[in-house]
């Protein structure tokens, strides 16, 4: 076993940049960074990830839609391969040769080459599947991604920027075709202030129907300030980055929510209102956390081997609406419980089975597999933001995306990089039996 617990320092570099140990958790990342007016983008909803799981991932999470995932924050890269020797990878130094090959030099002297994988990754906002691949691309970006199978970051150089200045508001809606109506329009406006052409600079919005909220506590409702909906009701929980114009921000978002048809008035949370936020953002917590707690009370007193299904799947936003419908029709014809929540600004969702028997979890697992298909074939990816790991059914749906010849590409990364294959055995793919 080896730990990356101790590696804990944080160094500020010069040009809005911080050298960070892979063990430095991202809320104690972003505490440091905040103290000196600073942020991290990329963050996942879940700030107890240490920073080296999250490049080992390529984590993405809420606000994806603005700042992209880790990739796109990391410069450079200290790792440790199976041999042991460290590497120091610096984002342009080391590119991909036009015939498809990454060299290295061994601490004997002796190249190792590195093949590129061939196959053709979905073009979308978020992924977590296996080996990045892209002609001519950075080794640096081969790791990223790689869920410790190549090796082992230690330490990671990564881009930040100034603390942004943020308000939060809760927009109910009446349908999900209501819900990616206000969605679209939001991301054109914040597309537009990005341009220098209007002040609603979204930086994410969050999906959650009522069946999930059906989930949350009442204690979770009450501090968010809302009835529990029901129906089709959706809620979108808005972030926007106001900076010294939030008065215009919200005017505006006032308009699009009204030329969208929107009757209720939304909840907001202004900028510095620290506890109007933690409420709003304390309701999306409680979905997940009140589904992990359905699926728990079934396992104590229904069967043992009941477990949650939960998808991650990612589409281009143009398909986002295609892919909802997909997700309930799935859902409802196999007679499944199920809710629905996500980071829709990016075309991310995590449609869950909430089992009430141990039959339901087989269905739920058939289900996504259904879903996952349809799901490539619409140009996207059914892992989207939180890895593959060593689960049977996610590697199913890895191989669903790039097939028995790109896992065979990956393989051969990994036996150049991992001939014995010492690190993390059975992630991502089992080693081939001899």
């Amino acid at each position: 076993m080896i730990s990356t617990r101790a590696l804990t320092g944080i160094a500020r570099l010069a040009d809005l940049r911080v050298r960070v140990g892979a063990g430095v958790p991202l809320a104690e990342l972003q505490r440091s960074l905040a103290a000196d007016g600073l942020y991290y983008p990329p963050v996942p909803t879940y700030d107890g990830a240490f920073v080296g799981g999250t490049i080992a991932t390529n984590a993405a999470g809420a606000a994806t839609f603005k700042y992209g995932s880790t990739r796109r924050w990391v410069d450079a890269l200290r790792v440790v391969l199976a041999d042991g020797s460290l590497i120091e990878i610096q984002r342009g130094d080391v590119t991909a040769s036009p015939d498809g090959w990454f060299e290295l030099l061994d601490p004997q002297g002796d190249t190792i080459r590195v093949p590129l994988p061939t196959y053709a990754m979905p073009d979308v906002a978020k992924l977590s599947a296996g080996y990045y691949a892209s002609p001519g691309m950075d080794l640096i970006d081969l790791f990223i991604g790689s869920e410790g199978t190549l090796g082992i970051v230690t330490d990671a150089t990564l881009r930040v920027i100034a603390l942004p200045r943020r308000c939060a508001v809760l927009v109910t809606c009446a349908s999900d075709q209501q819900a990616l109506a206000v969605t679209s329009a939001l991301r054109h406006e914040a597309v537009a202030s990005w341009l220098g052409n209007g002040a609603l600079d979204v930086s994410a919005i969050e999906f959650m129907d009522s069946r999930a909220l059906a989930f949350a506590s009442d204690e979770a409702m009450a501090m968010a300030g809302i009835e529990r909906p029901a129906g089709k009701t959706v809620l979108l929980l808005v972030q926007l980055d106001v900076a010294d114009r939030e008065d215009e921000a919200l005017a505006r978002m006032s308009a699009v929510l009204e030329t969208c048809g929107v009757t209720v008035d939304p909840q907001v949370a202004l900028a510095g209102d620290d506890r109007g936020a933690a409420g709003l953002f304390g309701l999306r917590e409680a979905v997940p956390a009140g589904v992990n707690a359905a699926v728990a009370a079934a396992k104590h007193s229904v069967h043992p081997d009941i477990e949650k299904v939960a998808g991650d799947l990612v589409v281009p936003f143009e398909r986002q609406l295609e892919a909802l419908a997909l997700y309930r029709d799935t859902f409802e014809r196999s007679g499944l419980e199920y809710a629905l929540w996500g980071h829709v600004s990016d075309g991310n969702m995590h449609p869950n089975v909430v089992p009430r028997s141990l039959a339901d979890v087989d269905g739920g697992k058939a289900a996504l597999l259904e879903i996952a298909r349809r799901i490539v074939s619409m140009g996207g990816a059914p892992l989207g933001e939180h890895g593959v790991g060593r689960s049977a059914l996610k590697q199913q749906l890895l191989r669903e995306m790039y097939g028995d010849a790109g896992i065979e590409d990956m393989r051969a990364v990994k036996r150049a990089l991992d001939p014995q294959w010492k690190l993390a055995d059975g992630v991502l793919f089992p080693e081939p039996t001899p």
